[in-house]
């Protein structure tokens, strides 16, 4: 038999389905049509939630009486509600706020998260083995409420942005995390780099770093979202209303049915907008950053996480 033979043979056999290749036989189109409907309705339950938030910010008073309080698809669409909230400048101004608090915060856990991991996961690093079960500690007990707030009363970070960052600065989990996929790392590429001349700090920027991208950019994920949706440590420690990050004033509107720096005058019609498109409003504002910043760190999420759990 020629060559050419063997390879149109090849080709035939592996032009079988996936499944009949893998020992397995091919599902059938009830099967898969089923599957379908599952996914969809699944797809379906995510997605409406979201579609009616949206839609009913967008509505008026009396779509949103007729559909009972949620609107799936606003009939006459303004904008009302975002310029009245934006024309008060408090949503604004915490947005800002919460902002500046992701980035800054997002940052430094990374570095001091990044450099923690590091030194636990070198042999013979100094008291490794204590800071090790420390970290550990923290994951089964949690300071109270009552020590966390005279802690940073004593620090004087009261009515501080540094009250919100510095309490979390460092998770646990994170630390773990990060530490197992260095500890997967392979260890003669480092060795080799320390016989070059490289110090630690060397070998940690130029060689563990660059090869870290994908747990690197999922404990940053969990950072940010975990600082952008905090609003409890803003309720304990900052007062002033004008320092309140965004998700503190979302609570406002819709906890406490409460509109706070809404202009009525940047409106083009004559009636207020409803109490429901505001809340729906600002409920939006808060989401968008996230689902900007979600799909360019999705591809890294399930490896990173994976390798960093699993493998050490």
């Amino acid at each position: 038999m020629t060559s050419a033979h063997i390879t149109r043979a090849a080709g035939r056999r592996d032009a079988r389905p996936r499944e009949l290749r893998n020992g397995l036989e091919p599902a059938g189109r009830p099967i898969r049509a089923l599957k379908g409907v599952v996914l969809l309705a699944a797809c379906l339950v995510v997605i409406l939630p979201f579609v009616a938030v949206i839609a009913t910010s967008l509505a008026d008073q009396v779509q949103i009486n007729l559909a009972g309080g949620y609107v799936l698809w606003p009939e006459h669409p303004t904008l009302d509600a975002y310029r009245a909230i934006f024309a008060g400048g408090v949503v604004s101004r915490a947005l800002f706020v919460s902002l500046g608090v992701t980035v800054v915060g997002t940052l430094l856990s990374l570095t001091c998260t990044t450099l923690l991991a590091y030194s636990l996961s070198r042999p013979g690093s100094f008291a490794s083995r204590p800071l090790l079960l420390l970290v550990l500690f923290t994951l089964l007990f949690s300071p109270g409420m009552i020590p966390s707030y005279l802690i940073v009363k004593q620090l004087g970070l009261l009515e501080s942005y540094w009250s919100l960052i510095l309490p979390v600065l460092v998770n646990g989990f994170n630390v773990i995390v990060v530490r197992s996929f260095f500890l997967d790392l392979p260890r003669d590429l480092l060795d080799s780099a320390r016989i070059d001349g490289a110090g630690e700090f060397q070998v940690l920027r130029r060689v563990v770093l660059p090869l870290s991208k994908a747990v690197l950019a999922v404990v940053g994920l969990f950072y940010a979202v975990s600082y952008w949706n905090s609003f409890f440590s803003a309720m304990l420690y900052l007062n002033d209303s004008a320092r309140w990050p965004l998700q503190l004033v979302l609570r406002t509107y819709v906890v406490d049915n409460a509109t706070m720096g809404v202009d009525n005058t940047a409106l083009t019609g004559e009636l207020p907008p409803p109490q429901q498109a505001l809340q729906m409003a600002v409920l939006v504002i808060s989401l968008v950053p996230i689902l900007i910043v979600y799909p360019f760190l999705q591809r890294h999420f399930a490896k990173g996480i994976l390798i960093g759990a699993v493998k050490g």
